[in-house]
C-alpha cells in the first residue's frame, strides 16, 4: 500500500516551524519512495474542509528554502477541536488514504493528536511534532522554536541596558508567555555583570504584587540608576488571576473564542505605565510589548534551534512507523536527541518553570536557570563596559 502522510501546523508560527515541516517531508519520501505527502493549509481546519496541497513533488531545493523561511509555510490555527469536529478530521484523513498524520505545534495540538489517536483506531498513526516559542512542553529539555526567540528576547535587553545607561530610567518590557516564564528568564541569559539588565523579572509561576513591584523599582532604580524589567504578559496576581485583569476594566478586556483573556494586545502594557504614572510620578519610564516580534524574527534563527527542528520532523516519520506518539527533546549524556514518548503525557499539559530557576527572595534567575540558558543559549557578543 502506497504511504500518505498528512502533515499540519497549529498555533504560533515561530522561526524554525517549518524547518520540522521540510525534515518530515523529505525523510517520508526518503524512507518510503513513491509516498504521498500531503500539506493541510491552516491546520486541522484544512484537513477538516479538504483543503489540501501536495508536497510531494516540490524538490528538496524547495523544501530547504521553505525551511529557512519563519512561520507557518502551510497556515495555521488555533481551533481545539471537540468530538464533533475530530469526527470530520478522521473521515477527511480516510477519504485521502491517510496513514499518517504528523501535526506540528504545542500541547493543544498533541491534545488533538490523542482525541484522534482513541477514536481513529490503528489504521492511522498520530504523531505530534514538537514547536512552541514558549517552551512548555512536558517531557523535553526545550523546544523547537525557542531558543530564536530566546536569542531575540536576550539581545533586547543587553541593547536596552545600554541604552537606559545612557540615559537612565524606567523601562518593562513585557514578553510572550501566558503560563511560563521561560521566555522572560531569557531576558538575562546575556547579562554582563551584576549591574546588568534585566534588575527585575517577573514570571507567570510568581505571584505579583503591585505595591511590591512599586518597591521594587524604587530599590532598583536606586542601586542602580536606572531599572530595566522584563515581565510575562501572563503574571498573576496574588488571587490567581492574570494581572491585566486585575488593572484593566472588565469592559476593556478582550477574551478568545475559549474565554481567555488576550493576552497579546497592548492593555497590560498600558496598564503597566499607568501604575508607574501614579506610583512613580515624574520618572522618565517607558513600557513595550514585544508581542509577536521574537517568535518569528529573521534575524535571530539560531542553527542549533533550525536543526533540532529539522530533526524532530524527520523523527517524527520514525514515530509513524512505530504507531505514533510525541516527539520531545531530551538532553541526556551532554547530547539533545528527539525521543517518542506518549501522547497522554504531553497533551494539554504545561511545563512550568521549576522552582529553582528563580531566586527564593529576589525577582532574578537563579544559578540553576543561568547554567541551563549557557548550555542552549551561549553568549553571542562580547561587549566593552560602559563608563556610565
Amino acid at each position: 500500500m502506497t504511504e500518505t502522510f498528512v502533515i499540519a501546523q497549529g498555533g504560533g508560527p515561530t522561526a524554525v516551524i517549518n524547518q520540522t515541516l521540510a525534515g518530515a517531508v523529505i525523510e517520508a519520501r526518503r524512507r518510503y519512495p513513491g509516498a504521498r505527502v500531503l500539506g493541510a493549509k491552516h491546520g486541522v481546519r484544512g484537513i477538516r474542509d479538504g483543503n489540501f496541497i501536495n508536497l510531494s513533488d516540490l524538490s528538496e531545493q524547495q523544501l530547504h528554502l521553505i525551511a529557512a523561511t519563519p512561520s507557518a509555510a502551510l497556515g495555521s490555527t488555533r481551533d481545539k477541536p471537540d468530538a464533533a469536529y475530530c469526527d470530520k478530521i478522521l473521515k477527511s484523513l480516510r477519504e485521502v488514504g491517510a496513514t499518517a498524520f504528523i501535526n506540528i505545534g504545542g500541547n493543544d495540538t498533541a491534545g488533538t493528536q490523542q482525541i484522534l489517536a482513541e477514536a481513529g483506531g490503528k489504521d492511522i498513526a498520530f504523531v505530534h511534532a514538537p514547536k512552541t516559542i514558549d517552551n512548555d512542553l512536558v517531557e523535553s529539555d526545550h523546544t523547537p522554536g525557542f531558543i530564536s526567540a530566546a536569542e531575540f528576547i536576550a539581545g533586547a535587553f543587553v541593547s536596552i541596558d545600554l541604552d537606559f545607561r545612557a540615559l537612565p530610567g524606567i523601562y518593562v518590557g513585557i514578553v510572550m508567555g501566558r503560563h511560563a516564564g521561560f521566555l522572560t528568564t531569557a531576558a538575562a541569559a546575556w547579562q554582563q555583570d551584576g549591574d546588568s539588565a534585566p534588575h527585575l523579572i517577573y514570571v507567570p509561576e510568581r505571584a505579583f504584587s503591585a505595591a511590591r513591584f512599586l518597591d521594587d523599582l524604587r530599590a532598583a532604580q536606586s542601586r542602580h540608576g536606572r531599572c530595566i524589567v522584563a515581565m510575562s504578559e501572563g503574571v498573576t496576581a496574588e488571587d490567581g488571576r492574570a494581572v491585566v485583569e486585575n488593572l484593566v476594566p472588565a469592559d476593556r478586556l478582550e477574551r478568545d473564542a475559549h474565554g481567555n483573556i488576550r493576552l497579546s494586545g497592548g492593555e497590560l502594557g498600558m496598564a503597566i505605565e499607568q501604575l508607574l504614572r501614579d506610583g512613580i510620578p515624574g520618572a522618565r519610564a517607558r513600557v513595550d510589548t514585544f508581542g509577536y516580534l521574537p517568535r518569528g524574527n529573521l534575524g535571530t534563527i539560531n542553527t542549533t534551534d533550525a536543526r533540532e527542528a529539522f530533526e524532530a520532523g524527520v523523527f517524527a516519520v520514525e514515530a509513524a512507523s512505530q504507531g505514533g506518539g510525541s516527539v520531545a527533546l531530551q538532553y541526556r549524556n551532554g547530547v539533545t536527541s528527539p525521543q517518542l514518548v506518549r501522547l497522554e503525557n504531553v497533551a494539554g499539559k504545561t511545563r512550568h518553570l521549576p522552582d529553582d530557576f528563580m531566586m527564593p527572595d529576589a525577582n532574578q534567575i537563579s544559578g540553576q536557570c543561568r547554567a541551563y540558558l549557557e548550555r542552549i543559549l551561549p553568549r553571542r557578543f562580547e561587549l566593552a563596559k560602559p563608563f556610565v
